[in-house]
Formats: structure tokens, C-alpha cells, sequence
């Protein structure tokens, strides 16, 4: 899950890579780094240098200018990490010292041996232990726990005058996922990068002056808005204002050269205190500006020949992780009970590897913010492998690999998403499987004028409401202080209810680390009624809709208990407050897409407490906003 900046320029490239850096912060902040060639702007001699931190990249600036770290060759990581504790010499750039005395002999951070080769990567090599080993009897020293480091020495190994068939031959041995930028002390106008399972884009520098490798496009924004997207196996040379690309069988390809916004500015923070506080207040908008322009129901919303695909599919497959799979669990209620068809939700990384039974006339939806997420994108072609081509992706980023690979799309259209904590991603997602849901209604023929017009008003009512939810705030702030001293919750719902309790639980645990569980409400007296007790605060979500006396009932059981209960309620349910039993009231009810409406309150009173509390509300501890490894 980690972020990757690389750069060929005439000019000092550091304050560009720092800043780039900064923009991928979300997908890892265990630790962060960047590399030079010294000599790349035109000095005689010099050779590599970095400088690494456990700090957060806005410290990482104020250390290079210490170090007097400049050159136009440059490569930069932030990392989330998987192999080897969050520390200074786990953290990337990866060097190679070659092999000998002295190779890793530490003066400070500093070998005393040159450095030859400097690496960066994001991904997970399977067979790095068996490399490691190879490359340890050809005398290379490890100083790290990391799989990255055996790339780097490969590499080495293999050099031989030059970088681009080094990589080419290293890369043919590495066995996962890899995007990789690296550079070599004999080479200082040039960086190779290369992918295979985890994303990586070219940028093309203003006056053929400079050359850009990164994770995605938002780390250029300001930089260049002229990018390429490279392919599955590409290996791409950058040097001064040049580059070429070769694919997975190292032929020469031509990529193609989009003009994209990378939208710096909807990273800025603003008034706000937190990017998910921010995110959170955005949802009216957010949802606004997913529907704008909508005044019917077509299938064509979800892209050419939508209508020939919806109309040959008799069963809806949904393909998603985290909070992304809540949302189509949700969906699922809406397309089996509006549409009449079959649906399941599989949570992608558990599809990928068990035997299923492939439906070729199964709609493969898959959901994701980034369009990058990795088990979401093995499962999407696990099923294209078994046969499965009719697919359809719900996503926030119209350049990602999720719907560059689908036949049909929805980009929502909320805007850049900082805050790790899924809020308005999650909340138009809701909205954009909605549409879905209709549009295969229509296609079969299930969907009446009458219903038709009062869905797309009822969605249109939808910001509003929105709005004056967010009104609540006050409310979830007091009660947040009781959740702040608690070591664990329990969220109740029923039927589209009940994933909303499950990411109620989900906001809880990640951003607060309070524990939380999210049942059935239907389920407690059937196990977990036995961890009710006064320091246990229940949580319930209770519309006004056909389950609520159903609900009613499963409030007494904790009631009866001692338990505390938290009650989200519609404005016309009828609750009473009393003692042990707290109610908060939505100004508003909107029929069929009220698990929009209530997933607003949970996200306020998961903030407050997480406040209280004293996290890091943006970047929880051990967690990044986009999952790039499986």
C-alpha cells in the first residue's frame, strides 16, 4: 500500500518529490524516504544519497534540507508496512552496496561502501526468502527485514553497463506484486520503473525538461497534468524528457498520453480539523454531484451497451473489502427486492480462493474508492478467467485500473478522500448502486413510471436530508463522551439496517480503537446477548420501517440486561427516552434509501470519540487508505 515518487529533471527534484509524497501519505505512513543522485545536476562526481524517517513526511523536508540532500534524479516512498517493523532501516529507499567487505558496514545511516543501487517499491515479493538466500551465498548483506531489499540486490547482481535489462532480467525473477522505481550510481539521468500487480503512471514534464514515475496521478498534481498509464508488465525507461515503455513480453508499446486533473485542491484541509471531519460534511455535495444531471433511469448510465449487458443477466455477483463490501451488502437488499434478481456479496478476497460455480450471465459488480484495490481487482479477474465478462464497477476514480478493466462503469463523484475512514465514498456509493438497482429494474421490466418518478425524487431530496442530519452534530458529541471511556460497543440493525451497524462498528474500531461488533438485531439473544452488561454502550439503528416493532423487541432483551442502549431512530418511530435508553431523532425519512441517511450519525459519533480519545483520526494506527497489496 505504499506510495512511490520518481523523477529525471534538470532542475533540484526533491521539493517536488517531498510533495508528491505528501499526497500519497494515504496510502502508508509507517515510515517515509527519498534518494538522489548527487551528480544529476551536473556535478563531476557524487553518488547516492537518502535520507529515511519514521516521522511524517512534513518532517521529511526539514531533514534533507539538514543533509543538503539535492539532485535532478530522485526517487521517494512513503510506506505502509508488511515485511519488517516500522523503522529507519526498513524504511525506503533500499540501497545495494554490491558484495564484499564493507557492503553493509553502517557509519550512522551511512555505509562506508557506495552505494550502487537505490530501489523503491510497493507490492509483496512471494519468493523473497528464496531469493534472499541465492543472493546471500553471492556475499550480498542484508540490513534490513524487508522483501524490497532482495530486489534492490538483484538488480546489482545483474547489472551489467546497463539499468533497463537489469531490471528486465531482475523482474522475470520475482514471484507477487511489485511497482518498482530504481536507480543506479553509473546511470545519473535515468530511473526504471516497472509493475506487475500494483499501479504505477508516467508523467510527461512541461518543455521536455523532466520525467515522472508515481503511484497515481494526485502525487503530480501541480507537476504535470500530462500522464500515462501503464500496463499490466510494462517496464518504462525515464530519462531527460524522454521515455519508453516496453510491455511484459519487453516490446516496444506506445502508451497513450491523457490530460488529467488531479484536483490538488480538493486535498486541501481548509477550516477543517481532520480530512474526515471535512469528508464528512461534504456528503450533501457529494451526493449532489453524484446524481447531478440525472432526470431518468437508463441503463446507458453505467456506459455504452449497458442496456444489451443488463438485459442478458439473471444474477448479480458483488465483489468488494472493507467498507466497500458494506455498501454492496446493502445493495443487495435493494436489487433482489426492486429488481427481482438474485445477488451475492462475496468479499473479494475470500472469492479469489475458493471454488465457486462461474455464471456467465452474472453481472460482476465491483466496488472500490480507489479502483486500485488489489484483492478487489484479483477477484475481478478471477472471475473474467472462469468465463464471467459482464462486468461493472462502482468507483470513485474515473483513471483507475478497476474501471479501465470493467465493461461498464459508475464513477461517483466524491471528490478526492484523505481521511483512511471511509465517509462520502461510502455514502455515494450507496448512491450510484441505488441507480443500479433501478436500472435493472427497468431493463427487466420491473420498474413502473410511477415508481421511477418517485425514486429520482426521493434522491433528489436526498442532500437536504443529508444536511439536516448533519445538524445532529451537537447531540453525537455528548454522546461520544460516554463511548470514549469504553473498551468495547455493539451495534444492532435489521435488514438494509444491519450493514450500516456493521460499518458503524467498522468506523469505531479503526479510527478509536474502541472494539466493536455489529449483529442482526435478530441474532443477539443467540450468542452475543452474553457480553451485554452496564459497560457494553449498545448501539441501534431503528428507521421507521417495517422491522422497527421487530427491533423494538430486541431493544428490550438489552434493555432487561442492564444494558445501555444508543437509539437512531426516525422522527415519526415513537421512541421514549428513559433511563438507559438514549434516542436521537433524524429530522427526516426517505423510504428505501434511509441507510444513507443513518450512516451519517455513525460517522460523527466514531469521530467525536476517536477525539476524545486522542488518535490520529486520519491515519489510524496500522492501516492506509488504499489496500495495493493483497
Amino acid at each position: 500500500m505504499c506510495g512511490i515518487v520518481g523523477a529525471v529533471s534538470t532542475r533540484n527534484i526533491v521539493p517536488i518529490l517531498v510533495q508528491g509524497l505528501q499526497r500519497l501519505e494515504y496510502r502508508g505512513y509507517d515510515s517515509c524516504g527519498v534518494a538522489v543522485h548527487s551528480a544529476s545536476l551536473g556535478a563531476k562526481q557524487g553518488g547516492l544519497q537518502r535520507a529515511r524517517s519514521t516521522a511524517r513526511v512534513s518532517e521529511l523536508m526539514d531533514q534533507v534540507k539538514a543533509d543538503h540532500i539535492e539532485g535532478g534524479t530522485g526517487i521517494a516512498h512513503t510506506r505502509w508496512a508488511t515485511h519488517g517493523a516500522p523503522a529507519v532501516h526498513n524504511a525506503h529507499p533500499h540501497f545495494s552496496h554490491g558484495t564484499g567487505a564493507g557492503a553493509g558496514v553502517y557509519t550512522g545511516d551511512v555505509p562506508n561502501k557506495v552505494g550502487r543501487v537505490a530501489l523503491v517499491h510497493n507490492g509483496i515479493i512471494e519468493n523473497h526468502d528464496e531469493l534472499r538466500a541465492a543472493l546471500q551465498a553471492k556475499g550480498y548483506e542484508f540490513l534490513s527485514q524487508t522483501d524490497t531489499e532482495v530486489i534492490a540486490h538483484l538488480v546489482d547482481s545483474l547489472y551489467n553497463g546497463d539499468l533497463f535489462e537489469a531490471v528486465k532480467a531482475a523482474i522475470v525473477q520475482l514471484h507477487g506484486a511489485y511497482a518498482i522505481a530504481v536507480f543506479h550510481k553509473d546511470e545519473p539521468h535515468r530511473v526504471i520503473g516497472a509493475r506487475a500487480g500494483s499501479p504505477l503512471i508516467l508523467g510527461v514534464g512541461k518543455e521536455h525538461s523532466e520525467t515522472f514515475l508515481a503511484s497515481d496521478a494526485m502525487a503530480l498534481a501541480g507537476v504535470t497534468d500530462q500522464i500515462v498509464y501503464l500496463e499490466e508488465g510494462d517496464v518504462v525507461d525515464i530519462q531527460i524528457g524522454k521515455y519508453w515503455v516496453q510491455d511484459r513480453s519487453h516490446k516496444a508499446v506506445t502508451r497513450e498520453v491523457k490530460t488529467v486533473q488531479a484536483h490538488s485542491g480538493a486535498a486541501e484541509l481548509g477550516l477543517y480539523r481532520h480530512y474526515m471531519q471535512k469528508e464528512i460534511f461534504e456528503q450533501p455535495r457529494a451526493i449532489a454531484d453524484t446524481l447531478e444531471g440525472i432526470e431518468g433511469i437508463t441503463p446507458e448510465l453505467f456506459g455504452d451497451g449497458a442496456y444489451s449487458v443488463f438485459k442478458a443477466v439473471d444474477n448479480v455477483l458483488i465483489l468488494a473489502c472493507g467498507t466497500s463490501y458494506y455498501s454492496g451488502c446493502v445493495a443487495k437488499y435493494w436489487i433482489e427486492a426492486i429488481a427481482k434478481i438474485p445477488c451475492q456479496v462475496e468479499i473479494a478476497s475470500e472469492y479469489r480462493y475458493r471454488e465457486s460455480v462461474p455464471n456467465p450471465n452474472s453481472l460482476v459488480v465491483t466496488i472500490s474508492q480507489s479502483g486500485e484495490t488489489a484483492d478487489t481487482l484479483a477477484a475481478l479477474r478471477h472471475a473474467q478467467g472462469l468465463g464471467m465478462d459482464k462486468t461493472l464497477t462502482i468507483c470513485n476514480v474515473s483513471t483507475s485500473a478497476m474501471v479501465r478493466e470493467c465493461k461498464l462503469a459508475y464513477v461517483t463523484r466524491a471528490g478526492a478522500e484523505i481521511g483512511v475512514a471511509s465517509t462520502k465514498a461510502f455514502t455515494t456509493q450507496l448512491a450510484g448502486l441505488f441507480l443500479l438497482t433501478l436500472a435493472l429494474a427497468q431493463t427487466k421490466g420491473r420498474l413502473s413510471d410511477e415508481e421511477e418518478a418517485k425514486h429520482i425524487k426521493d434522491m433528489r431530496h436526498l442532500p437536504a436530508a443529508l444536511q439536516a442530519v448533519l445538524a445532529l452534530e451537537p447531540q453525537l458529541i455528548a454522546w461520544s463522551q460516554d463511548f470514549a471511556s469504553k473498551e468495547n460497543a455493539l451495534f444492532l440493525g435489521r435488514g438494509t439496517h444491519y450493514p450500516i451497524a456493521l460499518e458503524g462498528a467498522l468506523k469505531l474500531k479503526e479510527i478509536s480503537y474502541i472494539h466493536a461488533e455489529a449483529y442482526p438485531a435478530g441474532e443477539l439473544k443467540h450468542g452475543p446477548l452474553a457480553l451485554v452488561d452496564s459497560s457494553m454502550p449498545v448501539v441501534v439503528i431503528a428507521p421507521n420501517d417495517d422491522l422497527l416493532e421487530k427491533v423494538k423487541s430486541n431493544m428490550q432483551e438489552v434493555h432487561a440486561r442492564g444494558g445501555e442502549l444508543f437509539v437512531f431512530a426516525d422522527a415519526d418511530s415513537h421512541f421514549v427516552e428513559s433511563a438507559g435508553v438514549h434516542v436521537i431523532r433524524t429530522p427526516r425519512h426517505v423510504g428505501l434509501l434511509s441507510p444513507i441517511l443513518h450512516t451519517i450519525p455513525v460517522q460523527i459519533l466514531a469521530y467525536h470519540a476517536a477525539l476524545l480519545k486522542g488518535t490520529d483520526v486520519d491515519k489510524p494506527r496500522n492501516l492506509a487508505k488504499s489496500v495495493t497489496v493483497e
